[in-house]
């Protein structure tokens, strides 16, 4: 293709955007609409999935070792226990380290009155896991250990963290399957709407000789930046909006903050850019070239 071509191409496109303002608008608008929504969903399950997921990191199994399990044999098991695929990070609390603790949460004051530590024989590991689901399998290992004498684990939170999770995955998956179907759906029925009604011109370019090629470019090329400009528009609408609702419940809410926990938008709009913008312009493009592909042979 030649450069004139090229840029004759480009300039039609824009020119039929406002030559054609009513399909123009109405195709914008319909993208807009199916990708703010679209976007809306994808930011609402990502946040859910990660305070589900910050939950699950707080979730640890408590192992504690025989008396007369000596300081060698203490750091190795650690160490075997820490290279499991299920574990993400270990956790070594020393009798002293344990003592001081229950001192400062329980005894208080009354703390003073112990000349030795009553649990001298109380060093263990907290283990914190990967994902919860996998807390029965790291329980049933560390059971097996010699010198473990018990495993505490929080098993109805793990169970229920687990649950819900999947939960959440089948859930996102399936409204964001419906949402993008519909959305492709209402697209694409516009688009081809929009090219059908203007077959006349298709005709009449065929009739002057005009190549195939000559004639789909540029409605090729408004297809494309209609759903460029459709994409665009709830991408900026969604970021303003994600921004002031999580300052928002962030200084409301205060107080569940440590459950409240949002990703930032930087993390949100990396994936939700790319997708918007190449199903705005994929459908975009897909509309209009198989819209006028159907009015070239006259």
């Amino acid at each position: 293709m030649r450069i004139s071509t090229f840029f004759y191409t480009i300039r039609q496109g824009f020119k039929n955007i406002f030559r054609n303002k009513s399909f123009s608008l109405a195709s914008i608008a319909t993208i807009t609409a199916c990708l703010f929504m679209l976007g809306v969903v994808y930011a609402v399950v990502l946040n859910m999935q990660f305070m589900v997921k910050s939950a699950e990191e707080g979730v640890s199994v408590t192992v504690f070792f025989k008396e007369g399990t000596d300081e060698a044999t203490f750091n190795a098991i650690g160490d075997e226990i820490a290279k499991r695929i299920e574990v993400s990070k270990v956790v070594p609390v020393t009798p002293e380290e344990a003592w001081e603790s229950f001192k400062t949460d329980y005894l208080g004051e009354y703390a003073d009155g112990f000349t030795e530590n009553p649990l001298e024989n109380s060093g263990h590991f907290e283990i914190y896991l990967k994902d919860v689901s996998y807390q029965s399998a790291l329980v049933t290992y560390l059971q097996s250990i010699p010198q473990v004498r018990r495993v505490n684990q929080s098993e109805i939170v793990a169970n229920t963290l687990a649950g819900f999770n999947s939960l959440m995955g089948y859930v996102s998956v399936g409204m964001i399957a419906i949402l993008l179907g519909v959305s492709i759906f209402l697209i694409v029925n516009t688009v081809t709407i929009g090219i059908s009604v203007r077959k006349e011109e298709i005709s009449i370019m065929k009739y002057i000789g005009a190549t195939d090629f000559f004639v789909r470019s540029p409605f090729v090329v408004e297809g494309m930046l209609i759903g460029l400009i459709g994409a665009a528009i709830p991408l900026v609408l969604i970021y303003f909006l994600y921004v002031n609702t999580v300052e928002y419940i962030t200084q409301r809410f205060s107080v569940l903050s440590t459950l409240l926990k949002f990703l930032p938008v930087e993390t949100v709009m990396s994936t939700l850019i790319p997708v918007s913008l190449g199903i705005g312009v994929g459908i975009g493009f897909i509309g209009s070239f198989i819209t006028v592909r159907k009015h070239l042979h006259v």
